[in-house]
């Protein structure tokens, strides 16, 4: 069994969010099957910008006054639900959607990928 704390996981600080690559390639933990993220949404890190990818879960893990939008396309995002811990989210390949938050709010959640390679659209191999 591989164990590590998330305080011994590095961050990755990106537009809109810092990852925490837990678990697939070039992760705390190798594997060439999963692909397992910490990611936090705050003001630290600016807005994040809608995007699309690969077949993910994401599982909340804490939240204040945070929200999911998605939809059809980056400038068509016609769903809202606001976020509670516990909250479990499961996104189509390739469905547009962006996380936020209200002032003073933030987002902390572990997104799940079922691979390690083709995640991000201009990989996705179909």
């Amino acid at each position: 069994m591989d164990f590590k704390r998330r305080s011994e996981i590095g961050e990755n600080h990106l537009p809109g969010r810092v990852v925490q690559n837990a678990v697939g390639r070039n992760s705390a933990v190798a594997s060439e099957k999963m692909t397992v993220s910490y990611c936090t949404y705050s003001a630290e890190s600016g807005p994040m910008a809608p995007h699309n990818h690969a077949e993910e879960s994401v599982v909340v893990l804490d939240c204040k006054d945070a929200y999911v939008k998605y939809g059809s396309g980056p400038d068509s995002l016609e769903h809202t639900v606001k976020l509670q811990k516990g909250d479990l989210m499961h996104f189509p390949e390739l469905e547009w959607h962006v996380f936020g938050y209200e002032e003073g709010g933030f987002l902390d959640a572990l997104c799940i990928y079922g691979q390690v390679t083709n995640i991000r659209p201009e990989e996705i191999q179909k």
